[in-house]
């Protein structure tokens, strides 16, 4: 597919897209877990990796089968806390000439973010990296706790996006697309898979095709 001047706009999932973050997060997610002295309880970082693209509470739901709602929620307050500190100080993995590529998109598009995470993790992410002159606006579910199709739909919206497309790398990426009525690109390189006939990429510079 020729990708040149079809779009306005590029909305970009962010774990599994832009970056992996999951040992980070399985080590912040294991402190937490060891200050609240919850017993048989741990985490890996394939874990993490098995929940991408989920809604934020609902990752917890699924990993913490075993506590009660009370204790689920004592420790998404804790573990949310340590999770954008140890981001802060740690950050995670860029997917390779991810900034290169970046670079060259905004030179053409405007990008964007929307993500299934808590507030603040977004721009933990781009602080850390100092990645903010490269995206015009982000949502995630932590802001008002609406799913990514809904988000997807407020950035097309508030910045007037005509011709946009989503970029993911899970099932549930595609899944809100599609109620976003946005077109979906895979990155083939990320947590998961789509079970659909999509357009993809094999990794993140794939994307220089685009100018």
């Amino acid at each position: 597919m020729n990708y040149k001047a079809q779009f306005d706009g590029l909305i970009f999932d962010l774990d599994g897209t832009l970056w992996d973050s999951t040992q980070t997060i399985a080590d912040a997610w294991n402190a937490a877990i060891e200050q609240l002295e919850l017993k048989d309880v741990s985490l890996t970082r394939q874990d993490i990796r098995d929940t991408a693209g989920m809604p934020y509470n609902a990752i917890y739901d699924k990993l913490f089968p075993s506590l009660n709602n009370e204790q689920r929620q004592q420790l998404q307050a804790v573990a949310g806390k340590i999770e954008l500190e140890y981001l802060q100080n740690r950050g995670g993995e860029l997917y390779p000439e991810l900034m290169e590529t970046l670079e060259l998109l905004c030179s053409k598009y405007r990008l964007f973010i929307v993500s299934n995470c808590q507030s603040g993790y977004i721009e933990t992410f781009l602080r850390f990296f100092n990645l903010q002159p490269y995206f015009t606006d982000v949502a995630c579910f932590g802001d008002k706790h609406l799913p990514k199709g809904e988000n997807i739909k407020g950035i097309v919206h508030r910045n007037s996006l005509q011709r946009p497309v989503y970029i993911g790398d899970t099932q549930g990426d595609y899944d809100a697309s599609v109620k976003a009525e946005v077109p979906f690109i895979l990155a083939k390189y990320g947590f998961g898979n789509v079970q659909a006939e999509v357009d993809e990429i094999e990794q993140f510079s794939d994307l220089k095709a685009f100018v």
